[in-house]
């Protein structure tokens, strides 16, 4: 299999599964096999990636001139979508268990919204130009509106709202201006080593180009831009460990990290005047996070205060601007994403215990 059809088949196979769910809707059984399958097969696919680093390999198409939707592998993305893939695997047994222990209509799509967001999520992974990675940063933030508000109460409504707002609305305040700077400056939005903006950008201005980035993405959960993720945890369990684990807060801290690899460049950030001032931002979140967790006697609130703080040690590894910054960021990405789905776990061992005992 070649880096391009593999690339195809790896985007196309969670779009498929989800139609044939709404296909087999009405039949439980079959609908949670095409969940387990499509989970697995998009696994295998992943694992099979032949990496390559020479740039686009796929274009899907390209709606404005100059701008294509294209994707690539590296070693980045492709562990950013072994880990999701893989995660998705687990997460939808536990989906599975947890939806059977009451009735609700909402299930097909549950399944379907989630088989979108690993869709998604997979687009992040493996896009080679920041056009194509905002796209299916944006479409990840939609598919899961439905899955914070699964339970239809006014908390569920009204945790979703927030979730919608400060994403959307840090997105177009300043992730999008960003990457219209990005574009008058570099002339381009593809992924470079080096970064595209390496000696095409006043050192003045580009510290507080970062920062527009690292409060526009405000998946990675950075303080101030970080309450809504303990309000979508009126979310339903396994969508919190999509949440925390395998997709949407690593889809942030992912973008943050590619951005600073490959759009501002390692050497040019370390250079800049104020360059410290991301890595205090991050420390400050930590810090304050962790106190937060501490004060919580819900366990889903501590866990999300937990991940905000987790979340930000990933950034501070970014903001070393040093390559060996990105690799650490690369480990704790995969190593939170393991710890905090088996914590949710936990939760859902204790919801069966509860069930059985009343």
């Amino acid at each position: 299999m070649d880096a391009s059809s593999g690339l195809g088949l790896i985007l196309s196979t969670p779009f498929i599964g989800a139609s044939l769910m709404i296909l087999v809707r009405r039949a439980p059984v079959l609908r949670d096999a095409v969940t387990m399958i499509t989970s697995v097969s998009l696994f295998i696919l992943v694992a099979m990636l032949p990496s390559n680093s020479d740039g686009a390999v796929f274009v899907l198409a390209e709606p404005i001139s100059g701008l294509p939707i294209s994707f690539g592998t590296e070693p980045f993305g492709k562990l950013f979508a072994f880990i999701a893939s893989g995660l998705w695997i687990v997460t939808s047994i536990y989906s599975i268990g947890y939806l059977g222990q009451k009735t609700d209509p909402n299930k097909t799509r549950y399944f379907v919204c989630f088989a979108l967001s690993l869709g998604s999520t997979m687009g992040i992974a493996f896009a080679a130009n920041l056009f194509t990675l905002f796209i299916f940063y944006e479409a990840l933030t939609l598919v899961t509106y439905p899955l914070v508000a699964h339970y239809g109460t006014p908390e569920s409504r009204n945790g979703a709202r927030k979730y919608l707002q400060i994403l959307l609305g840090s997105s177009i305040a300043l992730f999008v201006p960003g990457i219209i700077i990005v574009y008058l400056f570099a002339g381009t939005l593809d992924f470079q080593e080096g970064g595209v903006l390496n000696g095409k950008l006043d050192p003045a201005f580009t510290i507080p180009l970062l920062l527009m980035f690292l409060y526009g993405v405000a998946k990675s959960a950075v303080m101030p831009v970080h309450s809504w993720l303990p309000s979508a945890m009126v979310a339903p369990a396994p969508v919190s460990a999509l949440l925390h684990a395998v997709a949407v807060v690593k889809a942030g801290v992912f973008t943050i990290t590619k951005i600073i690899a490959f759009i501002f460049g390692w050497e040019m950030l370390a250079s800049s005047p104020g360059a410290n001032l991301p890595l205090y931002i991050a420390g400050f979140t930590v810090i304050a996070a962790s106190v937060h967790a501490l004060q919580q006697d819900n366990i889903k609130s501590m866990l999300a205060y937990s991940t905000i703080a987790q979340l930000s040690y990933v950034v501070m590894a970014a903001s070393l601007f040093l390559p060996i910054g990105g690799l650490a960021a690369a480990l704790h990405i995969a190593a939170h994403a393991v710890a905090k789905i088996t914590l949710f776990f936990d939760i859902f061992k204790e919801r069966l215990y509860l069930d059985f005992a009343t």
